[in-house]
């Protein structure tokens, strides 16, 4: 999608449509709907005094040939209530003209900018709006996608940051949408070997290097934990590194993005139901935000040092597979104790954190579809988080909150160490269905050490299960904005 700025008078702006919002109570006058010319304005009071303009939240009011414009359509999409608007907010109302318009076969419109703060929030939304996965639908109508994207500035002057902000927002869009698409490819078509070929053609295109290990080299380096749960597939497991090492960067931190790559997950020989396991092609969500956040900073060159690391595998039953009461030992050296080969997630992670920490990280954060009872608590709206160091901690949910992106911390405490206590090992991989999300994430956490350790379970919000306005569907993609701002406010 081609982004520039226009910067016409709005009276005089030719486009295919110009968009404004208004707010719930005044909608002809209050939001960026204030900036348009009085004729069009007295027009809207009109609309707003027989109620067919409100500013309800997603409300669209298209006009066609606006009086005192020469746009050829003129889009209100209501913003809600003005006390409640922000970045969040903004992106969503962005999305839903995206979608509203190109719906209806336009391919382009003017965004008329409410100030200029809103820029990175814009660009962002019209590129993720513009996603489907329908993929491999042989009907899909390609015309109804969005070629251009104009922000009017009315003839205003641009702050000095406007043409960087409408970068940002451009490269974290679409590296967004790269996870998204990595998340929505079905398992037949994203392997881990196909994982990691994409992962390398990523870093080539965006100058990082990339290491992959194979089999030999997992078992070489006794990543037994990985290789446990690989062992019952005839997909070779994969461990992908990607080394982001900008010049002048300082020597810490070297922060390690670790994303749990599972590309299918049955649950081994502890099967899950049938019923909703085509869903677990997504449990390599969180190696897809890996990947998608290296190629975002790969662009915006943060001067941070950062290390993705992804372990990548099948978890499914066979006559190899690892099976409950099994003992394995881990690339640590501590033992677990397997009681549920469906929590196999945070049994690869603890061999990636291990690893991360050979490799030179000083702080690990990583991102995983980690338990069914982070849905149960926070539902498919916001992202669980924990962490032994609370300054981490508190960074990452600073970053999310200037993303706009919903994240919620959750306790770690000593007191739940007893579930996962094994009596014929360290550790046991699961400390049953009380706190389960608790458990599963200092299970992770006991592998970072004394390292500061940030864990995101993303299980409820890597997916949307219903389409909304501003969306489709689908991936999501969550987290990667968290995660680039992160490491920008880390350069910063």
């Amino acid at each position: 999608m081609k982004t520039e700025f226009r910067h016409e008078p709005l009276s005089q702006l030719a486009c295919p449509a110009l968009v404004v919002y208004g707010f719930e109570g005044s909608p002809a006058a209050k939001g960026s709907v204030g900036r348009l010319p009085a004729e069009t304005r007295g027009f809207l009071e009109e609309l707003q005094s027989v109620g067919e303009l409100t500013g309800r939240a997603f409300e669209c009011t298209l006009i066609h040939l606006p009086a005192g414009l020469a746009a050829t359509r003129l889009l209100i999409v209501g913003a809600g209530k003005s006390e409640k608007f922000n970045s969040r907010q903004l992106r969503h109302v962005v999305g839903t003209a995206a979608r509203y318009l190109r719906g209806r076969g336009v391919r382009g419109f003017a965004w008329v900018l409410g100030e200029a703060a809103e820029v990175e929030a814009v660009v962002e939304a019209a590129l993720l709006a513009d996603f489907d996965p329908d993929r491999y639908r042989t009907e899909r109508d390609n015309g109804k996608h969005l070629d251009h994207l104009e922000l009017a500035t009315g003839g205003e002057a641009l702050v000095p940051d406007a043409e960087a902000a409408l970068e940002r927002g451009r490269v974290i869009g679409e590296a967004q949408n790269f996870t998204r698409e990595l998340v929505n490819e079905p398992a037949n078509r994203m392997t881990p070997t196909l994982l990691a070929t994409r992962a390398e053609a990523m870093a080539a295109r965006f100058g990082m290097e990339c290491q992959i290990l194979g089999p030999a080299e997992i078992q070489g380096l006794k990543m037994g934990a990985l290789w446990a749960v690989a062992q019952g597939s005839e997909e070779p497991a994969r461990m992908v590194v990607v080394r982001y090492w900008p010049e002048g960067a300082p020597e810490q931190p070297v922060v390690g993005l670790i994303g749990k790559g599972i590309t299918f997950d049955s649950g081994g020989i502890s099967l899950k139901p049938g019923e909703s396991m085509h869903e677990m092609k997504t449990d390599m969500a969180g190696g897809a935000t890996v990947l998608g956040a290296m190629q975002a900073i790969a662009q915006l060159k943060p001067k941070v040092r950062v290390i993705g690391v992804i372990p990548a595998t099948e978890n499914l039953p066979s006559g190899k597979a690892y099976k409950p009461g099994d003992v394995i030992t881990s690339m640590s050296g501590k033992t677990i104790e397997i009681l549920n080969t469906d929590a196999e997630g945070r049994v690869v992670l603890a061999d990636a954190l291990t690893f991360a920490k050979q490799l030179g990280c000083t702080a690990l954060i990583d991102l995983a579809t980690l338990t069914g009872a982070v849905t149960t608590a926070l539902g498919n709206i916001t992202t669980g988080v924990f962490g032994w160091n609370q300054e981490w901690v508190d960074r990452v949910l600073a970053a999310a909150r200037t993303a706009g992106e919903k994240m919620w911390q959750l306790p770690v405490d000593e007191d739940y160490r007893d579930q996962y206590k094994s009596t014929i090992a360290d550790l046991a991989n699961t400390g049953g269905r009380p706190g389960g999300a608790i458990t599963g994430a200092m299970f992770v956490g006991e592998f970072a050490g004394d390292t500061p350790w940030v864990h995101l379970d993303i299980a409820g919000t890597r997916w949307a299960n219903d389409e909304k306005p501003y969306r489709s569907k689908g991936p999501t993609g969550h987290g990667l904005r968290t995660l680039v701002r992160l490491l920008t406010d880390l350069a910063a």
